[in-house]
């Protein structure tokens, strides 16, 4: 079998696996890659476009594509944890060839992971389109051009096994996510939306048990690649420090905004306290005349 040195060296000298030969999307690097560049000048032509023009509404499309994205992540979770306990994966570093057919359910279900990295581009492309580039960040660009890249990786070389757990965790923060997004579409249900800082929180707690999870095949291994693990941690890394740095910008500029309105709000109420005394002093003076 001919293998493939033309990876990055995570990748190198190892053979794709045959398991999901034919796949859609899988036996090329080409279409993923070609769409992860229309993704990018979508953006880049995109904004340019809207930059005169009114921004669209999209609440009713908004509504429709977040529920399709919270009820595909909570079918990939349930499929998930289903296929791993009857497959009797292990939670510690479990192999790619132990579990026979059942790494095939797995390997389908992480296909799907995959795929809906592509639909989550339509994420950006609603930003565009409503003229929110505020939201458009270097993470928010990163993390979805690299997540559709690293998991056509994934799904050729290292399709089940240890590579379960981390889709596992953010399947379930994307079933929280994007309700929490879906929601927000409906007026009447934003005074319910309070916990959205704490969905930051709850994706940094994921990417700090992938890595756990990760380094944990290193301590003990089991024949899992140990350049896709060493990878893997990196790039984990990488999005904690730019969450970390989102979480921190975000909520202590909100904080300040808050301190600068509640004084705002002091220095009226202490005008207009001065106030109402000088005329009240100056009509008790009048009487007194």
């Amino acid at each position: 079998m001919k293998k493939y040195n033309f990876f990055p060296k995570v990748f190198k000298w190892v053979l794709r696996d045959t398991r999901v030969r034919g796949w859609l999307l899988l036996d090329s690097y080409t279409p993923t890659f070609m769409l992860t560049i229309t993704y990018l000048l979508t953006i880049y032509l995109g904004t340019k476009y809207m930059r005169n023009r009114p921004a669209y509404s999209l609440k009713n499309v908004l509504l429709l594509y977040n529920f399709s994205i919270t009820m595909l992540s909570l079918y990939m979770l349930v499929e998930l944890i289903s296929s791993v306990w009857s497959a009797g994966y292990r939670l510690q570093c479990q192999g790619l060839q132990e579990a026979g057919e059942a790494d095939i359910r797995v390997a389908k279900v992480l296909w799907w992971y995959y795929f809906s990295k592509l639909i989550e581009f339509l994420d950006t492309i609603f930003i565009v389109l409503r003229k929110k580039n505020n939201q458009i960040s270097f993470l928010h660009v990163y993390h979805h051009a690299s997540m559709f890249n690293i998991w056509w990786c994934v799904l050729n070389w290292i399709p089940c096994g240890q590579s379960f757990f981390g889709p596992m965790l953010n399947s379930f923060i994307h079933v929280l996510m994007y309700s929490y997004y879906g929601l927000s579409t409906i007026p009447s249900m934003h005074k319910y939306l309070w916990w959205k800082r704490y969905l930051t929180q709850a994706q940094l707690v994921q990417f700090l048990l992938t890595i756990t999870h990760t380094v944990s095949a290193w301590v003990v291994p089991c024949g899992f690649p140990l350049g896709c693990l060493k990878f893997q941690t990196f790039y984990m890394c990488t999005l904690v420090v730019l969450f970390v740095n989102f979480y921190v910008q975000t909520y202590k500029k909100r904080k300040l905004e808050g301190d600068r309105i509640a004084k705002v709000g002091d220095l009226k109420n202490s005008h207009s306290n001065g106030l109402s005394s000088s005329l009240n002093g100056a009509n008790s003076k009048q009487k007194l005349q």
